[in-house]
């Protein structure tokens, strides 16, 4: 006969998961859903002609630690900020085309950056500080794409323009997960 203690434990042990799965299914800030429209998101530039920002998930409006996820769409002709930080990026080009500029960290000083096309279906990532670039180079279409970076919130350091990948790097924001807080 088996005792009220191990009907107790039995129990405990086969409803723990349902109760785990139950506490996941919810956001872990209070009042957001769990499943989103991204058209309800907010959505900014920081100041960049040509940029929609999206966080679709983030650190500061829903607690993740480890990734966040953007949606940016970039007007023909924008582009980032040359730029490096630390953490590492993929993108994944949703639509349109447009080019990467990429010099590695792994020199002293950056050096001439390589040239890719990128285009819609293409996916690419970034390694811890290397200094890049992103440009819609298409005169006629939005180039959009889906980007997840690695441990928020990241430092960012723009690349003051002497020359082409100027060899000085400056800490622009500590502690921002936006890439994009200068204007054009």
């Amino acid at each position: 006969m088996t005792g009220p203690c191990f009907i107790s434990f039995f129990l405990l042990l086969n409803l723990l998961p349902f109760f785990q799965t139950l506490e996941a299914s919810h956001c872990s800030i209070k009042g957001l859903p769990l499943v989103r429209n991204i058209a309800d998101l907010p959505q900014d530039n920081y100041g960049r002609g040509g940029l929609s920002h999206i966080t679709v998930a983030g650190s500061l409006l829903h607690g993740l630690k480890e990734i966040e996820v953007w949606l940016q769409t970039f007007a023909p002709g924008s582009r980032t900020p040359i730029h490096r930080h630390s953490c590492e990026e993929v993108f994944v080009v949703l639509k349109g085309s447009g080019t990467l500029y990429l010099a590695s960290s792994s020199n002293k000083y950056p050096g001439k950056p390589e040239e890719h096309f990128i285009f819609s279906n293409s996916t690419f990532h970034i390694p811890v500080n290397d200094v890049h670039q992103v440009w819609n180079t298409n005169e006629h279409e939005d180039l959009q794409m889906l980007v997840i970076i690695s441990r928020p919130p990241i430092k960012v350091y723009v690349i003051f323009l002497l020359s082409r990948f100027a060899s000085t790097f400056s800490p622009l924001v500590d502690g921002c997960p936006f890439v994009f807080p200068l204007s054009s």
